[in-house]
């Protein structure tokens, strides 16, 4: 089963904290995207609002994300996004259905 995990973010209402924060997550995307046993890891930016943006990763099961949370890279990607939120991530943790 497909384990999932969805993340929004809502970044200041600043014009370089918004493009500091799609930068990275472009960023992050090559990076993650390339990890053992992920499947995808796609980021977008709402349509309407520019500040909101919405990360999607899929791993081949939930113990795969393991592979996401021991990649180097982990350690930089938190502390330089917070700073540029208004509010903390929502996170959310799925299992996709079978259809």
């Amino acid at each position: 089963m497909v384990y999932t995990i969805v993340v929004h973010l809502y970044a200041n209402d600043n014009k370089d904290d918004i493009s500091k924060l799609k930068d990275k997550l472009i960023e992050a995307s090559n990076v993650y995207s390339k990890d053992k046993e992920t499947l995808g890891w796609f980021v977008m930016q709402d349509v309407t609002d520019p500040r909101k943006f919405t990360i999607v990763e899929r791993y081949l099961k939930e113990s795969s994300q393991k592979y996401h949370l021991e990649n180097p890279y982990w350690k930089s990607f938190d502390p330089y996004v917070n700073p540029l939120l208004e509010k903390p991530m929502d996170l959310r943790r799925l299992n996709e259905l079978d259809t």
